[in-house]
């Protein structure tokens, strides 16, 4: 078994999107993926460009994912939250060079109408990550998302515990 300890972490971010109630987005990932269907709920998360900075990053990857840009940035997580890969999913040949992922969390606020939302045709020609999208209580989100993610998403859900109550 090889030790992923020796390797680095991929750098990325990670989107908590939240509506006029509080409630938090979550977008089903694409079957495609490869996703475990019970546990295929999760926020917007993607990698940081070389050169880009982890806000920048953000705002793209939410675009990318889900045709949004109407957002008004709200918080920064006040630190860098990690997960490692279980080790078939280091194995993939997409994230065979990483441990796991040091995410940067931001949370915004959707300032547009719903029908701005669109997973199944995303922008500038991006394959979708996700097949349908709701919004969803905080609580509810650990028991959602796929297992090794389950902490790192509970470390997200505190950093902004006073914008979900």
């Amino acid at each position: 078994m090889t030790d992923l300890s020796s390797r680095p972490y991929r750098p990325c971010v990670g989107i908590v999107l939240l509506n006029d109630h509080s409630r938090i987005w979550i977008g089903k990932r694409h079957p495609k993926t490869g996703t475990d269907p019970t546990y295929c709920w999760q926020m917007p998360q993607g990698g940081i460009d070389e050169g880009e900075t982890p806000l920048a990053a953000a705002r793209r990857e939410l675009y990318e994912e889900t045709s949004i840009r109407s957002v008004s940035l709200i918080a920064e997580a006040p630190g860098w939250i990690n997960y490692d890969y279980p080790p078939d999913v280091a194995a993939n040949k997409r994230t065979k060079r990483f441990r796991g992922q040091t995410q940067k969390w931001f949370a915004f606020r959707f300032d547009g109408p719903e029908s701005e939302i669109d997973v199944l045709q995303p922008p500038d020609g991006h394959t979708p990550e996700f097949c349908d999208w709701r919004w969803a209580e905080a609580r509810e989100l650990p028991d959602l998302v796929i297992p090794f993610k389950r902490p790192a998403y509970e470390d997200v859900l505190k950093a902004f515990s006073s914008l979900t109550i």
